[in-house]
């Protein structure tokens, strides 16, 4: 059974950082390619990175130069360094898995709440 569990949301101040991780479970984590989503209140569930199986990374050019996706193998664990942060980044943020085989995976979500 697979699980992505996500972690580290919170609320901080504006221009502050968070650091979010994405534990996974019941797959190959070696070989798929993950990404961390986001939906705000009233908003449609938007990509903002993605980090391949092979380390190649994309992302939102809203996050470009703040926001950082990196993965550990050894510890099946995909995380977003968000730094600069601004109120409009509030909103849940999602993990997905996307294995070879075309299965998509998510998690429940973590909030991070961005103040003035």
């Amino acid at each position: 059974q697979v699980q992505l569990v996500e972690s580290g949301g919170g609320l901080v101040q504006a221009g502050g950082s968070l650091r979010l991780s994405c534990a996974a479970s019941g797959l190959i984590f070696s070989t798929v390619s993950m990404g961390w989503y986001r939906q705000a209140p009233g908003k449609q569930r938007e990509l903002v990175a993605v980090i391949t199986s092979g380390g190649s990374t994309t992302y939102v050019d809203s996050v470009k130069g703040r926001f950082t996706i990196s993965r550990d193998n050894a510890k099946n664990t995909v995380y977003l360094q968000m730094n600069s942060l601004k109120p409009e980044d509030t909103a849940a943020y999602y993990c997905d898995a996307r294995t070879p085989a075309g299965m998509y995976y998510w998690g429940k979500g973590t909030l991070v709440t961005v103040s003035l």
